[in-house]
C-alpha cells in the first residue's frame, strides 16, 4: 500500500489535460465562433446571410474529408506534427477572413479553416486518449473533451468583446494568434504519441518483461483491435456511423438555432443568459457521463442519451413556457457533450486501438454531413413555417429519433478481437 501511495501520477492524465486545453482553443475559435465571423462577413456589401452561412457547410465538409488523411498521418507519424500543422493552417485561414472580397475567396478560406480545424481537433485528440487509456477511457475522454464546451463558455464571449472593441479586421489576426498560442505549446510540451514512447504501459500498468510479453502473445490483446477493412464490412460500424449523421443533424441544428428559439419568448438580455445554459449543461453532463460509462453498459447509456435528445428537442418544439425552454435547453445540453464523447468511445470499444484513427475518420466524415446539413435544414423548415420554431425543432427531434433507430440496428457492441489480418502489417 505504501508503495502504491508513492506511485507518481500516470502520465496519461497529463495527456488528458493538455488535450482539454488544445480542444478548448480548437473548438472555441472555430465551431463556437462561426456565428461571430458570419455576422461580420454578412455585413459586407459583397455577401449576405445565405451565402455566408454556406461557408459553414464548406468548413465542416472540408474538415470531414481532411480527417481521412489526418487519420493516416496520425497512425504513421507523431500526432503532434498533425496538430501543430493544423493549428497554423487554421490560424492563417482565420486571420484572412476579414480580407475576403468575393465568394470563392470566402469558401476557400473556410475550406482551409476546416482543414486546420480537423488536423488539430478530435481525430488526433481521441486517438491519443484511446492509446493511453483502456480501463478509465470513458472518464479520460470525458475530461479531455470538456475542452469542446469550455471553448464556447470561455473564448466566445471574449471574442465578441474583441470584435466589438477592435473591429473584425484587427480581431481576426489576434484570434488567429490565440489559436496558435493555445494549441501548439501544450501539444509540443506535454503530448506524446503512446505510452511505449515513454517506457510506460497503457493505464500506467507495470511494463511486462520481454519473456512475459512473448508468453502472453500480444497479438491476442484487446488493444490489437480489428483491421480497418474488417470494421467497414461489419453491420455495427454502419449502424453507428449512419445513426450519427442524424444525431449530429439534430444536435448541431438545435444548437445553431437556440438563440432564435429563445428570442421567440425572451428579450435580448434574457436570451443572452438563457443560451449559456446549454454549454454549461454540456460540461456537467459530459463529466457525469464519463463517470457513469465506467460503471454501466456503454450501449445502454448511449441509447438513454439518444432518447433524451429526442425528448428535450420535443420540449423545445412545444414552446410551452420559459421554464420548459430552460429545462429543455439544460436536458439537451447534457446530451450534447455525451453524444460527442460516445462516438469515439463506442468505436474504440468495438474495434480497438489498432486502426482506430482510420475507422473514426470515416465515421466522423459521415457525421460531418449531418453537422453541415442540420443548421440549414432547420433554417429551411423555419422559413416554410411562418418564421416560427415549433416545426424546425420537431424536425430535429425526428432526426434524433431516426439516429436512435439506426443505432439500434447495429445490435450489441462486440468487444474488439484480433482480425485475421492483424499479424500482417
Amino acid at each position: 500500500m505504501t508503495g502504491e501511495e508513492k506511485k507518481p501520477m500516470y502520465y496519461g492524465w497529463k495527456i488528458v489535460f493538455a488535450i482539454m486545453v488544445q480542444l478548448t482553443f480548437n473548438s472555441g475559435l472555430s465551431f463556437y465562433n462561426n456565428a461571430i465571423y458570419l455576422n461580420a462577413i454578412a455585413a459586407k456589401p459583397a455577401f449576405d446571410v445565405q451565402s455566408a452561412s454556406l461557408a459553414v457547410s464548406v468548413f465542416f465538409l472540408s474538415g470531414g474529408i481532411t480527417g481521412l488523411f489526418v487519420a493516416r498521418w496520425v497512425q504513421a507519424m507523431d500526432p503532434r506534427v498533425a496538430i501543430s500543422t493544423g493549428a497554423i493552417v487554421a490560424a492563417l485561414a482565420l486571420s484572412s477572413l476579414p480580407y475576403v472580397e468575393n465568394l470563392w475567396q470566402l469558401y476557400l478560406a473556410y475550406a482551409l479553416f476546416g482543414v486546420g480545424f480537423s488536423a488539430s481537433g478530435l481525430i488526433p485528440a481521441t486517438t491519443l486518449v484511446t492509446r493511453w487509456f483502456r480501463r478509465r477511457r470513458a472518464m479520460a475522454l470525458s475530461v479531455a473533451s470538456t475542452g469542446l464546451s469550455l471553448g464556447g463558455v470561455v473564448l466566445t464571449p471574449l471574442c465578441v468583446l474583441l470584435v466589438e472593441r477592435l473591429s473584425f479586421e484587427i480581431a481576426a489576426p489576434v484570434m488567429g494568434a490565440m489559436f496558435v498560442i493555445g494549441v501548439i505549446p501544450v501539444t509540443l510540451i506535454w503530448l506524446r504519441s503512446e505510452p511505449k514512447a515513454m517506457g510506460l504501459a497503457i493505464d500506467g500498468d507495470e511494463v511486462l518483461s520481454a519473456e512475459v510479453n512473448k508468453a502472453t502473445d500480444p497479438s491476442q490483446s484487446h488493444e490489437a483491435g480489428i483491421a480497418f477493412s474488417d470494421a467497414l464490412r461489419g453491420r455495427f460500424f454502419w449502424a453507428v456511423s449512419l445513426g450519427y449523421i442524424f444525431l449530429m443533424m439534430a444536435q448541431v441544428g438545435g444548437i445553431a438555432h437556440q438563440y432564435g428559439l429563445a428570442r421567440e419568448q425572451l428579450d435580448e438580455a434574457q436570451t443572452a443568459l438563457v443560451v449559456a445554459i446549454l454549454p454549461v449543461a454540456s460540461i456537467i453532463g459530459r463529466l457525469i457521463g464519463g463517470w457513469l460509462v465506467d460503471r454501466m453498459s456503454i450501449r445502454l447509456f448511449a441509447i438513454g442519451m439518444m432518447i433524451l435528445q429526442a425528448v428535450s428537442l420535443s420540449m423545445l418544439a412545444g414552446g410551452f413556457s420559459v421554464f420548459t425552454l430552460c429545462a429543455g435547453l439544460f436536458l439537451f445540453g447534457t446530451t450534447v457533450g455525451n453524444l460527442l464523447m460516445l462516438q469515439p468511445l463506442i468505436l474504440a470499444e468495438a474495434f480497438g486501438v489498432r486502426d482506430y484513427a482510420r475507422i473514426f475518420s470515416v465515421s466522423n466524415l459521415m457525421s460531418s454531413m449531418g453537422t453541415s446539413i442540420g443548421p440549414a435544414l432547420l433554417g429551411f423548415v423555419y422559413a416554410m413555417s411562418n418564421n416560427l420554431y415549433t416545426l424546425p425543432y420537431m424536425a430535429a427531434a425526428a432526426a434524433g429519433a431516426m439516429g436512435l433507430l439506426l443505432f439500434l440496428t447495429g445490435g450489441r457492441i462486440e468487444h474488439a478481437q484480433v482480425s485475421t489480418e492483424s499479424t500482417v502489417r
